[in-house]
């Protein structure tokens, strides 16, 4: 009996339960998650020559058995032909200074348990400055997304410790976070509380306040760094959404699908916190992007800022080839709450990055060095 693709989508939806994985899901998970969500969930990489034109695929159509779009799937190898993983296969990020630590641990919590990297700097191994966690795309690893985004090197420079928590394919089968899960949209429960918990004790064991923890992702990582603003703004100052979206953007597989493609509508949870203690975002976004919609972005800033505020401030520029755009949002006190970074013609890849890591555009503004300015408040 053949199935079509919309019918095989609603399937997969009540099956990504990890609670109910039987051996139909497994083969089923297999058989399509592989295939669908492991080309739309997981970031693109960079572009492997410069000025490289992503060609567009065509869209199955609805009434498509869902055999013909797997042999699809697998004869592209890329949903934008020109973009490759890449992956020199270490094991860690290279260049840990003398003094430096890069420990594996393990964090335990009522919520749940995930394994995490954990960087502390030469400069300050006993009392960082500050705690960034880092929140890595589909497909990645805390070791690959340590490399790509080079933030070791930048939380060395300013007295840092970074996480680098780690999603398993136990919880997912491309190693997303679920942030399109209503139950991982909310505070108390799920990812969002295992990760709060993971800040909360690093905070405890280095004597961090709330002003020092920052938060921070890429694609799926960038949309739970963006959930996690919301629902823990006692824990975070500041956030980093790279190539996200906002929370209540999607309430499963299909929504989330549909949100990455044409944009998300956020279904109006209200942000937690008060006035006082909302947490400041940046949010980078490449115009190119095929795999989330860049219109996503502005709806991270409207469900912070509303649908019809305007920026303070904008500047445009060029930096290594790519052109961008900043657009500043201020508080009522003067004070910027956002930072808007569209890039011109980056696709699905953390800006500025390195090639030793996966998924990166080499090219524009360094996303990293910017983030560590904004959290650090430093408006030079």
């Amino acid at each position: 009996m053949t199935h079509t693709l919309t019918a095989s989508m609603h399937r997969m939806s009540l099956l990504m339960s990890p609670a109910e994985l039987t051996r139909e899901t497994l083969s089923f998970q297999k058989a399509m998650a592989s295939l669908v969500i492991d080309s739309a969930f997981s970031p693109l990489a960079a572009f492997r020559s410069e000025g490289a034109e992503p060609r567009k695929t065509a869209a199955p159509q609805a009434g498509r058995a869902i055999g013909s779009v797997i042999r699809r799937l697998k004869a592209t190898p890329s949903l934008v032909p020109g973009l490759v993983p890449r992956s020199n296969g270490r094991k860690g990020p290279s260049g840990i200074p003398k003094g430096a630590q890069y420990l594996t641990q393990t964090h335990r919590s009522m919520f749940g348990t995930r394994g995490y990297r954990l960087y502390l700097p030469a400069s300050q191994p006993r009392r960082p400055k500050g705690l960034i966690v880092m929140l890595h795309g589909c497909k990645q690893t805390p070791d690959d997304f340590a490399r790509g985004t080079h933030m070791n090197a930048l939380a060395e420079k300013h007295g840092l410790a970074v996480a680098y928590p780690a999603q398993t394919r136990r919880h997912n089968a491309t190693s997303c976070w679920n942030w399109f899960k209503p139950g991982n949209q909310v505070r108390g429960r799920g990812e969002p509380a295992i990760l709060a918990s993971l800040t909360r004790q690093l905070m405890r064991e280095y004597g961090l306040g709330r002003d020092d923890v920052f938060v921070a992702g890429l694609s799926a990582g960038g949309a739970m760094a963006a959930i996690l603003a919301d629902v823990y703004p006692d824990v975070f100052s500041a956030a980093g959404v790279h190539s996200g979206l906002a929370r209540g953007s999607a309430s499963g597989v299909v929504s989330a699908m549909s949100a990455m493609h044409s944009g998300g509508t956020p279904n109006g949870i209200a942000v937690t916190g008060s006035r006082s203690d909302l947490v400041r975002r940046i949010i980078f976004q490449g115009e190119g992007d095929q795999t989330v919609n860049p219109s996503n972005a502005s709806q991270i800033v409207a469900a912070e800022v509303g649908d019809d505020a305007a920026p303070t401030k904008i500047g445009k520029r060029t930096v290594r080839g790519r052109g961008y755009c900043r657009s500043d949002f201020a508080d009522s006190d003067g004070a910027t709450q956002i930072e808007l970074w569209m890039i011109e013609g980056s696709g699905h890849a953390w800006s500025g990055g390195r090639a030793e890591g996966s998924y990166t555009d080499t090219k524009g503004p360094d996303a990293s060095a910017q983030m560590v300015r904004f959290f650090l408040a430093d408006d030079g």
